[in-house]
């Protein structure tokens, strides 16, 4: 792969760059990459547009969480332009009626200035427990969610409950691609992933141990590792 093979990278609900920060630094040398804005849309669709328009006429794709939703819907809407595939931490289902209502009740709790509430309600089941206690990396979530703010915040929920359900769109990504999670994510479980990899032709499951939903972040060295071997290694072109 050459240097001048762009990565686009899509981060996950309440993020921004800083969780991609890792690898934006391990990985430099042989990708040119950039973080996509996944904030300004209130629809999946117009989400995964907006990131298509400012986007290199081709590009490795990678997203955590919404960032992998966001990154199905580019596949759905463009795959001629995508060489390989990332997704961590994500899932290729809709949202149940039980998550929409969980979605929802945060919108309502942050439009009643709540919004703070919100992470620290989430901050157990993003992260492994013995994470929790590691100052920098929950500094880090606060930050990072203090950036999107409320209003982004709502944009990116709504964004996400709009999203199709993409399991019938697995069997047709035929550019090589990485499905990962850490083991005790919390909020897209292994089956998730384990059904994701099972549904793309030819692609590598890699599952990080005590590790939670935030891979990128809680085990950035396994990570570079991962994503080094998706980028450089041999596979399919798209069709």
């Amino acid at each position: 792969m050459s240097i001048s093979e762009p990565l686009v990278l899509v981060p996950g609900l309440l993020c921004t760059a800083e969780l991609w920060l890792p690898q934006v630094d391990a990985l430099g040398d042989i990708a040119d990459i950039r973080v996509a804005d996944h904030t300004a849309h209130d629809t999946m669709v117009d989400t995964a547009a907006d990131i298509l328009n400012t986007a290199p006429d081709r590009f490795a794709l990678a997203g955590l969480s919404m960032g992998g939703y966001v990154s199905l819907e580019i596949m759905r809407q463009a795959p001629e332009r995508v060489t390989r595939l990332a997704l961590l931490d994500t899932s290729a289902r809709a949202d149940t009626p039980e998550q929409v209502k969980r979605r929802s009740d945060f919108i309502k709790l942050s439009e009643m200035g709540k919004f703070h509430g919100v992470t620290e309600t989430l901050l157990p089941i993003l992260i492994h427990e013995a994470r929790l206690g590691d100052e920098a990396l929950v500094a880090t979530i606060y930050r990072m969610a203090q950036t999107v703010g409320q209003a982004g915040f709502v944009r990116q929920q709504r964004a996400i409950m709009s999203r199709s359900d993409s399991r019938d769109l697995l069997g047709q990504i035929s550019c090589p691609a990485l499905v990962l999670c850490g083991r005790q994510d919390q909020l897209t479980p292994l089956d998730l992933h384990r059904e994701m990899a099972a549904g793309i032709p030819g692609s590598e499951l890699v599952v990080l141990e005590d590790c939670g939903h935030l891979s990128t972040l809680e085990r950035p060295d396994q990570v570079n590792a991962a994503m080094r071997d998706w980028l450089t290694g041999e596979g399919k072109t798209p069709a």
